[in-house]
């Protein structure tokens, strides 16, 4: 599934669309920046609340394609600034971070929603 594959299943918005549109083998749920550097995993989407460039350095650190940012949260210009220098697209949807968990672990193993 690609990143603007996972954008339609989730009904999320594409905020951040300059970016390559990979394929992506999971996902991880945490808004705690340091966890997401312990244990998400190269090609995975991060869904989170936390809207903000520290965001994108630590999803480029962990080689994160995608940011998945939940609760229809305001995007800061320089977040997405840093996301489209990074290459790293980020999508917004209402849904928090449960509802958006359930909607793609379903869609990336070709449930239906």
């Amino acid at each position: 599934m690609t990143i603007r594959q996972v954008a339609e299943a989730l009904g999320a918005e594409i905020a951040q669309g300059e970016f390559e549109d990979a394929d992506i083998t999971g996902a991880y749920t945490s808004d705690l920046l340091s966890d997401v550097m312990a244990h998400a995993h190269d090609g995975e989407a991060l869904i989170t609340i936390q809207a903000h460039k520290n965001t994108v350095a630590v999803a480029s650190l962990v080689n994160i394609p995608v940011i998945v940012v939940c609760n229809s949260r305001p995007l800061s210009e320089d977040m997405l600034e840093a996301a489209k220098d990074e290459g790293i697209a980020v999508i917004r949807t209402r849904e928090n971070q449960f509802a958006t968990s359930g909607k793609l672990y379903k869609a990336l193993n070709g449930e239906s929603a």
